[in-house]
């Protein structure tokens, strides 16, 4: 009956969405903080701990939010943890929580700046039980998480469509494995049902499946969700050898792996090779024994994907191409179409190693002219933390370069 009632509500709502582009149109933006301090989430039901929600509010005010509008920026991507509504922690203060959602999307305006509430489920482990492995691996999460996504919508539905949207579900996990069948296309028509159920004038921010990269974007058949007012979003970290540089949560390779410059081709090769080996001493003492000869082979086998000016041309290239090639062939206008992240690592938590800021500013440049070039809107992760380009930890200021790139494009 639910579900039989929400097709019924979206089909009214598509009677009365406008024809044509998405109602919501942006440019060139930023992520803020998901989280700063990470409380655990026995202290949810706390709202000296919870709220103001999302934490950022605790301590970015209307001249931060300002400044991101002086520095060039015209939207702000509002990363909300879905998981603070799904725990039973915080039944008590749902209408708050909502509430603060709402109330964060209305500075961000205050502040000239455009917004995107974005639901964001990160893996669940230490401070948290749910993450995403359970909304999707979980009937009875998901039918929660889609309940939620009505909610927000509801929340959010009385907002100018032309200063606030709706960013359905983060990196989707799921579709990854080759000759499975794909369970995200239905999955993606529940949610945007159930968000279109609420929020009849809001523009809607969709992804493909398997991490909302281009390969899943690609996999979309968009006249599936036959509405007008939607952008398309996807993600790209390529190439995740440089990027991700140093990150102890993103497998059991880059961990070891630092101090390789962006480009790789803008330094001799005999400079290249003395960062690689150090890479190489690195896995040699710290991997274990059973791992270090297959890890050494995935660096070099890396490294050659991306160690002259073609190769790393192509790989950068691929995404913007495949999900340029998906919108000519289903009349995707590119105005439709968001990168919604990138970005390159500043310092991993506990990590000594800091990127210079000059490599960090030549991978954004490099990311902002393909995504320009093809008139794509973007935004760079992210605010603060181990890739911000604002601040770095505890508030303290990043180096300048990326910010400094941001503000000189014309």
């Amino acid at each position: 009956m639910i579900k039989t009632s929400l097709v019924a509500l979206l089909a009214l709502a598509l009677s009365v969405c406008a024809a044509g582009a998405a109602t919501f149109s942006m440019k060139r933006g930023i992520n803020l903080d998901i989280w700063d301090t990470w409380p655990d989430e026995s202290r949810w039901g706390d709202a000296e701990v919870i709220l103001p929600f999302p934490e950022w509010r605790k301590r970015l005010g209307a001249a931060d939010l300002e400044a991101l509008k002086a520095d060039g920026f015209d939207v702000v991507r509002i990363p909300v943890d879905p998981s603070v509504f799904l725990s039973e922690e915080t039944a008590a203060l749902r209408e708050e929580l909502f509430e603060s959602v709402l109330e964060s999307a209305r500075q961000i305006n205050a502040a000239g700046l455009k917004a995107v509430v974005d639901l964001h489920l990160i893996p669940a482990g230490g401070n948290r039980k749910i993450g995403m492995a359970e909304v999707m691996d979980d009937p009875a999460l998901f039918d929660g998480y889609v309940e939620l996504v009505r909610q927000m919508g509801l929340t959010l539905s009385k907002e100018d469509p032309a200063q606030v949207a709706f960013e359905l579900m983060n990196e989707p996990v799921v579709d990854c494995e080759p000759g499975q069948a794909k369970v995200w296309p239905e999955r993606l028509k529940r949610l945007h049902a159930a968000a279109r159920a609420s929020a009849t004038r809001l523009t809607l921010v969709l992804s493909g499946g398997c991490w909302a990269s281009a390969e899943g974007l690609a996999a979309i058949d968009p006249k599936d969700i036959p509405d007008d007012n939607i952008i398309w979003t996807f993600h790209s970290y390529a190439p995740f050898l440089l990027t991700h540089q140093g990150a102890t949560w993103a497998g059991d390779f880059i961990p070891y792996v630092t101090g390789l410059p962006y480009p790789p081709h803008s330094v001799l090769r005999a400079e290249l090779d003395a960062a690689l080996d150090k890479v190489r001493e690195r896995i040699r003492a710290e991997a274990p024994l059973l791992r270090r000869s297959g890890l050494l082979s995935y660096l070099d086998e890396q490294v050659a994907t991306v160690d002259t000016k073609a190769k790393l041309d192509a790989l950068l290239d691929t995404p913007f191409r495949l999900v340029a090639d998906w919108a000519g062939k289903h009349g995707v206008a590119p105005e439709n179409i968001y990168l919604g992240e990138f970005g390159m690592i500043r310092q991993e938590y506990g990590n000594p190693f800091v990127m210079p800021g000059a490599w960090r500013a030549g991978y954004v440049k490099d990311m902002i002219a393909r995504a320009e070039t093809h008139g794509f809107a973007w935004s760079i992760w992210g605010y603060g933390g181990a890739f911000g380009i604002v601040d770095e930890f505890e508030g303290r200021k990043a180096e300048p370069d990326v910010l400094e790139a941001v503000r000189g494009l014309k």
